[in-house]
């Protein structure tokens, strides 16, 4: 078996084959993945197999014309016949080199025994077959190769030298056939690997987006929640004494309201609406601080980012229900001058604002206790208590009932615990918060 243009005539042959298969597993080489796809893939794939045919054809046709003028006269006359008609069965069988790797590969075995035209043809469906079926498949057909040819090598060819020269030349052109499949082979799955790492991280990328985004809806309606149900409540327990008082007048059981007294009334009303607009603009400075680059946004540049609530808010709370005519025990146990973080002043405010707007809605005339206690290195405990309405009582304010679950989650971030629930006839809702000890 001649060999010496054989790696020449291959050379630009299997390298078309690093063109990963358009569709199916390149590496079980399946009828799936050897049917060529439409489009770009399906042309690329045709004139693929174009190049390798006409690559084959060319070595067959040069062998035959060596053969015609004489150039091989080491060959017998009746060989020469048998070598170009099994070249050109061989040339033939590459067009389903793609679907039939291996029957391919098996065929051009037992022809490359008898002819030397089709050592191309071999050779690129060696690297077809080791990029498309398993190594141990291709490790097989290229030994068997290997020993079908050695008759050839050392019965035809006139010299011993000659038959150890081309048998060490094939070993290299069959075996590096095999080594080249093996390397497209692998450069297709890591090409899929990192495919599915761009799919995967992709997908990744868009959960973590999802929950970010769920998380900050639920951010935002935790705080829109607190301020609007407090602000509204109080908004509405004023409305109604008004409306109560105005009902007794018009049936005569009351006296009139005097200009000072409606005046008074309105300006409460007037206040509250105020400062629910104020706490919910604060609410949007923070939650938009989060998201604002530091001169980013023209228009807000130079806001100053609201305040957590410090303890001496609650206690203007408790005041501020007070006033409205909800009856408040307000006993604060910390120590003087002492602050919790932030976050955690945040929460406790949240806590004590919740329970009272609970309790106006669910138990109407309750007297309410509220405690908050605690220090550094201690936790900070919240406690809001009310005595349980005789019988059910009709909530006189409505709500969506999602107040102490936003609470629950929002005690739950600053990694402290919320109770709540009846016991000896009194509701109490009760947060444990961390209160660390503030570095020197």
């Amino acid at each position: 078996m001649d060999t010496r243009p054989a790696a020449g005539g291959t050379g630009t042959g299997p390298s078309a084959d690093l063109v990963p298969c358009p569709s199916g597993d390149p590496v079980t080489g399946s009828a799936t993945g050897g049917t060529r796809g439409g489009g770009r893939h399906g042309l690329r794939a045709w004139a693929v197999d174009t190049l390798l045919f006409l690559v084959a054809v060319l070595w067959w046709a040069h062998t035959a014309l060596s053969y015609g003028l004489g150039l091989q006269d080491h060959v017998p006359d009746w060989l020469v016949p048998t070598d170009v008609v099994l070249g050109a069965l061989g040339c033939l069988a590459l067009w389903w080199r793609r679907s039939h790797p291996l029957g391919v590969g098996i065929l051009l075995c037992v022809v490359q025994a008898a002819s030397d035209s089709a050592t191309a043809a071999l050779v690129i469906a060696l690297v077809g077959l080791a990029a498309r079926r398993p190594l141990q498949q291709a490790a097989v057909v290229v030994a068997a190769c290997l020993v079908l040819g050695l008759p050839w090598i050392f019965l035809v060819l006139p010299s011993w030298v000659d038959s150890i020269i081309v048998l060490v030349a094939a070993m290299s052109i069959i075996v590096g056939s095999m080594g080249w499949g093996v390397a497209i082979r692998a450069r297709r799955e890591l090409v899929e690997r990192l495919r599915a790492d761009v799919r995967r991280e992709r997908e990744d990328r868009e959960r973590r987006l999802a929950a970010a985004r769920t998380e900050e809806r639920r951010r935002i309606a935790r705080e829109m929640h607190d301020v609007v149900a407090h602000r509204m409540s109080l908004l509405s327990v004023h409305v109604g004494a008004l409306a109560y008082r105005t009902e007794r007048a018009e049936q005569g059981r009351a006296h009139p309201l005097d200009p000072a007294e409606l005046g008074s009334a309105v300006r409460v009303i007037r206040d509250n609406a105020h400062q629910a607009l104020e706490e919910l603009g604060g609410i949007l400075s923070v939650l938009r601080s989060a998201d604002t680059v530091s001169g980013e946004d023209e228009e807000h540049a130079g806001t100053a980012v609201p305040q957590p609530p410090v303890l001496a808010d609650v206690t203007r709370l408790v005041e501020e229900a007070a006033r409205a005519g909800q009856r408040v025990g307000h006993v604060l146990d910390v120590p003087d001058g002492a602050e919790p973080p932030g976050q955690v002043r945040r929460t406790a405010y949240r806590v004590v604002q919740e329970g009272l707007t609970n309790t106006r809605k669910h138990a109407p005339g309750a007297r309410v206790e509220v405690r908050i206690s605690g220090g550094p290195g201690r936790d900070l405990e919240v406690s809001v208590a009310n005595p349980l309405p005789v019988g059910t009582a009709p909530a006189e304010i409505p709500g969506a009932g999602a107040g102490l679950t936003g609470l629950s989650e929002r005690v739950a971030l600053d990694g402290g615990a919320l109770a709540h629930g009846p016991s000896d006839g009194v509701f109490r809702l009760a947060a444990t918060l961390p209160w660390p000890v503030p570095p020197r």
